[in-house]
């Protein structure tokens, strides 16, 4: 804690961005290891509802796998912004470096904490629904798999 609210809130929220990138991540990859060996077993890739099961929870574990990433990334970006001793020059630190991958084009202004917070959410609740999805399909592979 460096006493600066703002560098202490956006280090939080980084904090918070790279465990809620990685849990989901590693259950989503170890899933996918498990869940085709115990699959194959019972004989579900002979069954077309399990399989087309199978082919959703495999499009959803990209899905959650690419926005882990996205919110690591993010999480990267929050803590350079938690670099700076304000929230004006973070913002337009980000907003440069993005501009110079070529990620984004240059803003007229540079977007305050709240709305970046709020964006990133939205990416964090994308997520949640895309291991939602996998959760529901990887259950319903095992339920219509043969016995």
């Amino acid at each position: 804690m460096t006493g600066n609210p703002y560098q202490d809130r956006t280090d939080r929220f980084a904090g918070m961005l790279m465990r809620q990138a990685g849990w989901p991540a590693a259950l989503v990859v170890a899933a996918n290891i498990l869940a085709p060996l115990a699959a194959s077993t019972r004989g579900a890739f002979e069954n077309l509802p399990a399989a087309f099961a199978l082919s959703i929870t495999a499009a959803s574990a990209v899905a959650v796998l690419a926005l882990s990433a996205l919110l690591a990334f993010d999480a990267l970006l929050f803590r350079m912004m938690a670099s700076h001793d304000d929230e004006a020059s973070g913002g337009a630190a980000v907003d440069d470096m993005l501009t110079r991958m070529r990620l984004k084009p240059a803003p007229s202004a540079t977007r305050s904490l709240d709305d970046r917070m709020a964006g990133t959410n939205r990416l964090l609740f994308k997520q949640r629904a895309a291991l939602a999805l996998f959760a529901a399909a990887l259950l319903a592979a095992g339920f219509w798999a043969p016995r």
